[in-house]
């Protein structure tokens, strides 16, 4: 197995939390559940050129893309086949740091997958995906899309000021932080942040900070600590047990305890309790 990460330089490290590539063999399971995180992703199939994406709750409705596709921002759970060896490179944002990659209103992405086609137009996401293929090792690989995305990224539209002071405060206190105390920091008007925030993030204030309020419970069971699901809640914010798993339910499609169960160090790809085919 191969899994390489790369961290990329200024100034596409303002907006890209890590390029990645990896190899695997099949794995026991058939499917994973991927769960949200409010960031978007572009994926590279470097094997056979066509991946499937299972888009709903139940994991039971197969799309299949073609060589490349873009995951949009997330605010519910989908799912990929693992049934096969996979040879994937791709590239993980930050929150809204999609946007001047694509050039539309992320929130017309949102819980979409779209092949990446549609934003670079064919040629330009073939010649990306040849080189992938022509490059040695995951380190040339890296490069290959650091280079191709700071080609993409000029002249392009700049983080507004207000959606950049918002995730800040967000990512500080996603259970507390109110629209209110954002705008009248930036000085504009609720309407118009909501909008702006929801063109470059993908999602509305309100649904990001639950989406990252549900990811600080990830976080707090990956920790290997013993869980006690009341205090669990509480610390992260949630008025009580039944809230948050109103919540988890909601965006992971699984309930906690199911989560823990399933957990195998990967916090947000929850094995599917299905074994492949022979």
């Amino acid at each position: 197995m191969v899994s390489y990460r790369y961290k990329p330089l200024p100034p596409l490290d303002r907006l890209i939390e890590v390029i990645w590539v990896m190899e695997a063999p099949a794995a026991p399971h058939s499917k994973e559940r991927l769960l949200p995180d409010g960031s978007v992703e572009i994926v590279f199939d470097l094997g056979s050129g066509r991946f499937p994406i299972f888009t709903n709750e139940a994991l039971s409705h197969r799309e299949t893309f073609r060589e490349s596709v873009v995951c949009g921002p997330h605010s519910q759970a989908f799912g990929i086949d693992t049934s096969s060896g996979t040879s994937v490179a791709g590239v993980h944002f930050k929150a809204g740091g999609a946007y001047p990659f694509l050039k539309l209103p992320c929130g017309e992405l949102h819980n979409m997958h779209v092949s990446l086609d549609t934003f670079w137009g064919r040629a330009a996401a073939t010649r990306v995906r040849d080189q992938l293929l022509e490059a040695p090792t995951p380190e040339a690989k890296a490069r290959v899309l650091e280079h191709a995305l700071l080609t993409i990224a000029a002249g392009g539209p700049e983080r507004h000021p207000a959606v950049a002071f918002a995730l800040h405060r967000f990512h500080s206190t996603p259970e507390a932080t109110k629209i209110s105390a954002v705008t009248d920091g930036v000085g504009i008007s609720p309407r118009h942040f909501i909008d702006v925030f929801r063109n470059e993030v993908g999602l509305t204030p309100k649904l990001f900070c639950r989406v990252r309020r549900f990811q600080e419970v990830l976080r707090q069971i990956s920790t290997g600590s013993r869980i006690h699901w009341p205090n669990v809640a509480l610390e992260a914010g949630y008025f009580d047990q039944a809230h948050f798993i109103h919540d988890f339910r909601a965006f992971s499609g699984i309930n906690p305890s199911s989560y823990l169960s399933n957990y195998q160090g990967h916090v947000n790809h929850v094995p599917v309790n299905q074994p492949r085919r022979p």
